[in-house]
């Protein structure tokens, strides 16, 4: 089973290269301005992918999927939408949600702590591909804040993988993060299509499982 792994595509999905696989996986920000037409748009590039199957979760950017959730989730028609949900292929259950901690004013922000917690207890245990929007604290999460290197990711999310036997953990958000890191018996990945200049420019990830 190879997975196809991009986030953080903000509406610039047509400038990227994918790579063929079996399932396509996309944690969020897919969406520059956040629009329905933007949302169409993604949709109608879905449907000309080569892979058979495709999963789609928001961002914070992806205003009208939190603003105008039933009109927006009925232009998704070529790729299965996970909003705090499942779904199972081919023997592999994936879980999908979107929120991160509140930064700014954007969408799909919840505060730390037992509010955001709440939504990382009901990740099934027998989850074996999770994918966020954000990371969890410490793992390709840092960013430079006033010239010092911070790890802005969820504590909670972080303490909530301690109950669960991941295969993989696919997320983006923090642009500066791309990359892989293996903890435990985990893959973890961001796969942040843009840089921290907003240029998509960053490749896709592919894994075989």
């Amino acid at each position: 089973m190879r997975l196809v792994c991009i986030s953080d595509t903000h509406s610039m999905h047509r400038q990227i290269r994918v790579p063929d696989g079996d399932i396509l996986i996309h944690a969020g920000d897919c969406l520059g301005a956040g629009t329905l037409e933007e949302l169409e748009d993604l949709d109608n590039w879905f449907s000309g992918q080569p892979h058979r199957h495709k999963i789609l979760i928001a961002g914070n950017h992806d205003w009208c999927l939190q603003d105008e959730p039933a009109e927006a989730e009925a232009l998704i028609r070529n790729a299965v939408y996970l909003r705090d949900s499942g779904t199972e292929i081919e023997g592999l259950k994936f879980w999908g949600s979107p929120w991160t901690p509140v930064f700014f004013d954007w969408a799909f922000n919840l505060t730390r702590g037992p509010t955001i917690a709440e939504r990382w207890q009901q990740i099934p245990a027998d989850t074996d591909i999770l994918i966020t929007h954000g990371p969890p604290a410490g793992i390709l999460d840092q960013v430079i804040i006033d010239s010092q290197l911070q790890s802005v990711g969820c504590d909670d999310l972080a303490r909530e993988l301690e109950r669960l036997k991941l295969k993989m953990h696919v997320f983006g958000h923090i642009h500066e993060g791309h990359g892989q890191q293996h903890l435990d018996d985990c893959l973890f990945v961001n796969a942040s299509i843009c840089n921290g200049n907003f240029r998509p420019l960053n490749p896709a990830f592919v894994m075989d499982l």
